[in-house]
């Protein structure tokens, strides 16, 4: 079977799913809808013709892309359109999670899977209402029971909701929790050196800092391009 023959089936397939959908999921859809053809699409088949389709929404041309996300492909409206997107959909792109549910979820995610207990354990606090507003958002599942626990409670993990929600596919793409506190010591010792030299300055009389700017601007190059100069990306 020729890859052309089976493009359309597979962009239509994805467009009518309201679920990301998997390149061994799109087979079995293309195959069954091409059952009178001898020639069956084959798995190699269907990821070419995938990587074909993305490529070709991944021109300017079109508002929309082809992504995997949420463990399958589908199509999503690209980041510079998510504002007008939100204009004819109005309030549901404007919730949010609480800071309780949040904060709930992350701890879901990296610890998975895990127990009710154990994750009010770590927050300190009843996450009764958390839990159960993740679960009626499909964020969080139900995935069985601890068997080795006293009343063997239940053991909560993410959904393919929540991959597709923060656009990944697998748990293992979510950031190592040291590249988070990483990130906020930089941000917490950008802020702080940023008040040091403001208190510092507050303390200096205006001739001396008026001094030290024209000392700092006799330093710089002359020579550097401006930043209208520097040509951008096209979009």
């Amino acid at each position: 079977m020729e890859i052309s023959e089976i493009i359309p089936h597979i962009e239509a397939l994805i467009f009518a799913s309201d679920k990301a959908l998997s390149a061994e999921e799109i087979n079995e859809f293309v195959n069954n809808a091409l059952g009178f053809i001898e020639d069956r699409a084959s798995i190699d088949q269907v990821e070419s013709a995938i990587q074909g389709i993305k490529e070709k929404y991944d021109t300017e041309f079109y508002a929309f892309e082809l992504k995997q996300s949420g463990g399958g492909w589908q199509f999503l409206t690209k980041p510079q359109f998510h504002k007008t997107v939100a204009l004819l959909n109005g309030d549901k792109f404007l919730k949010r999670l609480s800071s309780a549910s949040l904060e709930t979820l992350a701890i879901i995610a990296y610890k998975q899977p895990i127990t009710k207990s154990e994750i009010e354990s770590i927050r300190g606090v009843n996450c009764d209402y958390a839990v159960q507003k993740l679960l009626e958002k499909d964020l969080i599942i139900i995935s069985g029971r601890n068997e080795e626990a006293v009343g063997k409670p239940l053991i909560y993990s993410t959904s393919k909701s929540f991959m597709d929600y923060f656009g990944i596919n697998s748990a293992d793409e979510l950031p190592k929790i040291n590249e988070v506190l990483m990130e906020e010591l930089v941000k917490a010792t950008v802020m702080n050196s940023s008040s040091m030299q403001d208190e510092e300055n507050s303390t200096r009389n205006p001739e001396e800092i008026e001094s030290t700017e024209n000392i700092t601007n006799e330093i710089s190059s002359p020579d550097l391009p401006d930043s209208n100069d520097v040509g951008e990306k096209e979009q």
